[in-house]
């Protein structure tokens, strides 16, 4: 350390202005902590930013939430005046599935279930006897290897697999559900059925805020744009520090010393009591240079899957009828696209009327190599499968988007026990850090908000 810093002091420096780093830093302004919040880029919001043009309004990241905690519904309560609400309209249960090329509806009922293409006659029969299947007893088997022991095979690849790539553009036979559906590992394991678990749980008494606990898909007027930027303001913005390059992390007299540079090359430090940290994995080497390689690496090791956005609008919609949440494509179909979101049936003013705005998906784990395709390789697919799957006779969209993430949604593999108890020996070993963000307790913007306040929490 020199004495050429620019120095400062505080109680809690937050790393990142993602949602996690967001929603820490709602908490804990309400909580009335002094803090101060690091983030690399010119913005605070990280990849869920909102962009208005042209009568449209697409996303540039996540493009729906789910109102699946009551730290969610507690949040935008907060928020009220600052970021409305917007959850799907009453079509968003209509979710396809494509099975020889032909969208087939996913089933929502046990009437659909029976009558459905999906899944093969075996299997409707096999869901019978779900309940009386033991528990199974190892927990690091795969998604493919549980969802096929108990619903069979046809229920993995045309619910299951679709699911998994929806949400994590991945594949059940890497993630663990342990780890990556903790929810439905438990539902085994404490009730020895998914069906049974599910209405023995149903059964159960809510508390007042848990009855507000929809699970309804959601976004924000105007964009989750609007929520960053709601959070953004409600945190204070004085607490932040944009474009804060070269962070470092040092423990120092029972705290620690945060050092960064500003984009002029300022140098700059800030004694805290606590650190939060809500960076991806593969930034913690960098910003946290105290902590042991052996301990590192087994963070490190997270793999972040390659997913390639494309917001797609027309002025004047042609192809078939737009009605629900979008469609899924298994990966047994062998397309070049994972799937397709049908954002302006979804939510209000996302398309001039009588327009379209489509979010499409290429990429994923299985598709790593879509990444390095160039723009007019990446154009062509998205004609050729909106033209065969849409039914557009002619691709001429008034708004054409590609967005390219390199890392995109993390895989919660077999890697992720270790992952999990080494963050807590680090947090043990050293008082007053804390280490978040979407390498633990899931990838959703659920998930994401309820850690935000937990990490603000525990902070006090």
């Amino acid at each position: 350390m020199t004495n050429n810093y620019n120095e400062t002091t505080t109680d809690i420096v937050v790393l990142g202005a993602g949602l996690t780093g967001l929603t820490t830093a709602h908490y804990l302004n309400k909580f009335n902590q002094k803090f101060i919040v690091l983030e690399k880029q010119a913005q605070a919001g990280g990849v869920i930013q909102s962009t208005a043009e042209n009568g449209f309004i697409y996303e540039n990241g996540p493009n729906t939430g789910v109102v699946g905690n009551t730290t969610v519904v507690e949040l935008f309560e907060d928020l009220t005046g600052k970021c409305e609400l917007e959850v799907g309209g009453d079509n968003v249960n209509k979710r396809f599935i494509l099975k020889n090329a032909k969208w087939e509806p996913l089933p929502q009922g046990p009437k659909d279930a029976i009558t459905t293409t999906l899944f093969s006659l075996k299997d409707k029969f096999r869901i019978l006897g779900e309940p009386f299947r033991p528990a199974g007893k190892d927990p690091h088997e795969n998604l493919a290897s549980f969802v096929k022991r108990r619903m069979g095979k046809s229920f993995l690849n045309y619910a299951i697999d679709p699911f998994i790539i929806g949400v994590y553009a991945g594949d059940p036979n890497y993630l663990i559900p342990k780890y990556a559906l903790p929810k439905l590992y438990d539902l085994e394991q404490k009730y020895g059925s998914l069906i049974g678990g599910s209405f023995r749980k149903k059964m159960q008494g809510k508390t007042p805020e848990e009855k507000k606990v929809t699970r309804k898909v959601f976004s924000c007027a105007n964009g989750l744009g609007s929520l960053t930027k709601a959070l953004y303001q409600s945190a204070g913005s004085s607490n932040f520090v944009l474009g804060a390059e070269n962070i470092s992390v040092h423990p120092f007299e029972g705290g620690y010393i945060v050092s960064y540079q500003n984009t002029n090359g300022d140098l700059f430090r800030i004694k805290a009591k606590k650190v939060i940290s809500t960076v991806g994995a593969y930034a913690l080497g960098k910003i946290l240079p105290f902590i042991d390689q052996s301990a590192l690496t087994k963070i490190e090791s997270l793999l972040y899957t390659k997913v390639i956005e494309l917001a797609i609008g027309f002025n004047h919609w042609q192809g078939q009828e737009l009605d629900g949440f979008g469609g899924l494509i298994p990966s047994l179909e062998k397309r070049d696209i994972l799937g397709v979101l049908y954002m302006s049936s979804l939510f209000e003013h996302r398309a001039p009327e009588g327009g379209a705005l489509l979010s499409i998906f290429m990429g994923g784990v299985r598709r790593q190599d879509l990444i390095q395709l160039n723009d007019a390789e990446i154009t062509r697919i998205a004609e050729r499968e909106c033209r065969e799957l849409l039914g557009l006779k002619r691709f001429e969209p008034d708004l054409f988007k590609i967005i390219r993430h390199n890392r995109a949604i993390p895989q919660y593999g077999v890697e992720s026990g270790a992952r999990f108890s080494t963050i807590h020996l680090l947090e043990t070993q050293y008082p007053g850090l804390q280490i978040g963000g979407n390498l633990r307790n899931g990838i959703g913007m659920a998930d994401r908000i309820k850690q935000g306040k937990e990490l603000a929490l525990n902070a006090l």
